[in-house]
């Protein structure tokens, strides 16, 4: 079985957002990326998200995917259900730190065409998620 870590949403205190840190989004779910895509829409419909922070086996965030990316998939020709999420991860290694400043933040997100960007801490943990919209 694998595992599904939720993390209440922390609280803001300023409302003047200067970092990454100040107006993240809690984590959300995290999965283990071998969960097959079907396992991965069931737990964002039970959630009720559109998107899972990816770990390794080591608790380490390897990316993050939307529904939209699995339902893609799901619908492709070459779709299995061995389909795993460590194989659709592709280019989304993309992470920032707490401690980035906003302005950088958006600019990479918007360069990179990102709609949300895990923030990790030092050691690869997911601590929240950075959406352009909100």
């Amino acid at each position: 079985m694998t595992q599904v870590q939720m993390q209440p949403r922390p609280a803001v205190a300023n409302p003047v957002h200067e970092t990454v840190a100040e107006v993240m989004d809690a984590a959300g779910p995290q999965v283990c990326d071998d969960m097959s895509v079907e396992v991965a829409l069931s737990v964002m419909a039970a959630a009720r998200t559109g998107r899972l922070v990816v770990c390794d086996q080591d608790g380490q965030c390897t990316g993050l995917v939307t529904q939209t990316e699995l339902t893609a998939v799901r619908a492709s020709s070459a779709y299995t259900d061995r389909v795993r999420l460590r194989d659709i991860l592709g280019d989304h290694g993309s992470f920032t730190s707490p401690v980035t400043t906003m302005a950088e933040a958006g600019h990479a997100m918007r360069s990179r065409r990102l709609g949300a960007l895990p923030v990790v801490d030092k050691q690869g943990s997911a601590l929240g998620v950075l959406a352009l919209s909100r």
